[in-house]
């Protein structure tokens, strides 16, 4: 998958460093470079890459600049229910489990937070099994989205 160009604040343009898009600020709409900003997925990962010289001013992050990056997607590590269609290399669509268990540390990974109720996922690697507070055999995995539905 090719690169992305974008912008992020001073403080977190550091090369490797892994961060969410989650969805453009209304305080930005009147930005002349917002679609700099803006042209990554709502809700996907991203790795940079580099980090180049070019700094913008911005309102929005600290330190009143924002630096030009180059940014790649990086898979999702999620938790599934583990069962005969978790495999490798296979597709699948994956529900939220709309668990209501707000002390686990994984419940943003089973809930799919990001993606809404149902999306298509390509299983990269099964990771390692999680346990689950309410009892269900759970296993985390690392997946790449199919589909831009979010």
């Amino acid at each position: 998958m090719a690169a992305k160009i974008s912008l992020i604040g001073l403080d977190q343009a550091e090369v490797g460093h892994v961060f969410r898009f989650v969805q453009p600020l209304q305080t930005c709409s009147e930005c002349k470079i917002k679609n700099v900003c803006f042209n990554l997925e709502h809700g996907k990962r991203y790795r940079i890459k580099e980090v180049r010289k070019q700094q913008h001013p911005c309102m929005v992050f600290n330190h009143d600049k924002v630096a030009t990056v180059e940014v790649e997607e990086v898979d999702e590590d999620l938790v599934v229910e583990y069962g005969n269609k978790i495999q490798e290399g296979s597709t699948l669509s994956l529900k939220s489990r709309k668990c209501d268990h707000i002390t686990c540390e994984f419940i943003e990974k089973c809930n799919l937070t990001y993606y809404g109720d149902e999306v298509k996922f390509n299983i990269r690697k099964i990771m390692h099994k999680v346990d689950c507070p309410k009892g269900y055999n759970m296993k985390m995995i690392e997946a790449k989205l199919v589909n831009g539905k979010n």
